[in-house]
């Protein structure tokens, strides 16, 4: 396959951390792009990977659009079009979230027929696979139509990241009831109901979203960019608290060393990192979006699932399910 474009300058820990995920990629097989400055082999340590050169960096501070409209020559820009052109498969990026959004969207263009991208983010469940939220922050107002076709892709992406034979589609509200919710989620959950190409199960509400009620949770990008915020948040509380307890008194010390091996699976599970990222559904092309503060090892993940989903030609069965044809 062709390689996948890497944003070196994306990110908390650009350069270094991100060009380490790469070379880690690489070193198993998957072929690696990077873009970024012509002197970044004098920065880090590249290790012969091949750089299509870039002069500018939209930052994590600078208007999302403005950014891609003024700094033509920025690792984003470059990365979109390195997709757009046929020299990578995909890209990826760790930097301003809004400005990957709107690099892949105008450069690599819309699927035809797909009325609004969204944000498909696997959200940890314990003892079970993870459930795609979406959007998880594309779009912060939507149409009832939208979110159907959130409910197809997403189950598209489910079906092949996870295994899912039937994705089971919720639609998040505020009870399980068909009645239940606004305006906009009465309407969606009529479409919900006959909609092809989606197993629809109905209303789910919060508490759910990190169980195995759903395979794949549908909402507005407001909605569910506070959902992730939330869990993230909730997540990292819980963590720090019990390892705050474990360290309270000396003589919890054993019994915490004895829980430590049936607890790391967990927090393997419960870590965003595992997952490597979120992805852009609807635009013509694979784009993955990392956390700004993205390890080495969240890098390697997110590449390893651009490859994943180029392999598994997800764009091409996205726009056969959106055109009716599956």
């Amino acid at each position: 396959m062709l390689p996948v474009a890497v944003d070196a300058m994306g990110g908390d820990h650009a350069p270094g951390t991100i060009v380490a995920g790469a070379l880690a990629a690489h070193a198993v097989g998957v072929p690696v792009v990077l873009v970024g400055p012509s002197d970044l082999g004098e920065r880090v340590d590249i290790g012969g990977l091949e750089l299509i050169s870039a002069s500018e960096v939209i930052e994590m501070h600078d208007d999302a659009a403005q950014g891609v409209r003024r700094k033509k020559d920025s690792t984003l820009v470059r990365a979109a079009e390195a997709v757009r052109d046929g020299r990578a498969s995909a890209m990826i990026s760790a930097g301003n979230t809004g400005a990957t959004m709107a690099s892949a969207l105008l450069r690599m263009g819309r699927i035809k027929g797909v009325m609004r991208p969204a944000i498909a983010t696997p959200i940890p469940v314990p003892g079970a696979g993870p459930t795609v939220l979406l959007d998880a922050g594309a779009n912060a107002e939507v149409q009832a139509e939208w979110l159907v076709q959130f409910a197809q892709m997403g189950s598209v992406y489910a079906r092949h990241r996870f295994d899912i034979t039937t994705p089971r589609v919720g639609l998040l509200s505020i009870g399980e009831e068909p009645g239940k919710g606004d305006s906009l989620r009465k309407e969606a959950y009529e479409l919900l109901a006959v909609a092809a190409g989606i197993e629809f199960i109905g209303n789910v509400e919060g508490r759910d979203v990190m169980t195995d009620t759903a395979d794949v949770i549908v909402t507005d990008g407001f909605t569910g960019n506070v959902v992730l915020k939330t869990l993230e948040g909730g997540m990292k509380t819980v963590v720090s608290a019990l390892l705050a307890a474990f360290a309270a008194e000396a003589h919890y010390k054993p019994h915490a060393d004895a829980l430590l091996p049936a607890l790391l699976p967990l927090y393997e599970t419960l870590d965003p990192e595992t997952y490597g990222g979120a992805i852009l559904l609807g635009v013509d092309g694979v784009c993955i979006i990392s956390h700004g503060s993205s390890s080495e090892r969240a890098m390697f993940n997110g590449i390893d699932v651009a490859r994943e989903m180029v392999e598994a030609d997800i764009v091409s069965e996205i726009r056969a399910t959106i055109a009716g044809e599956l």
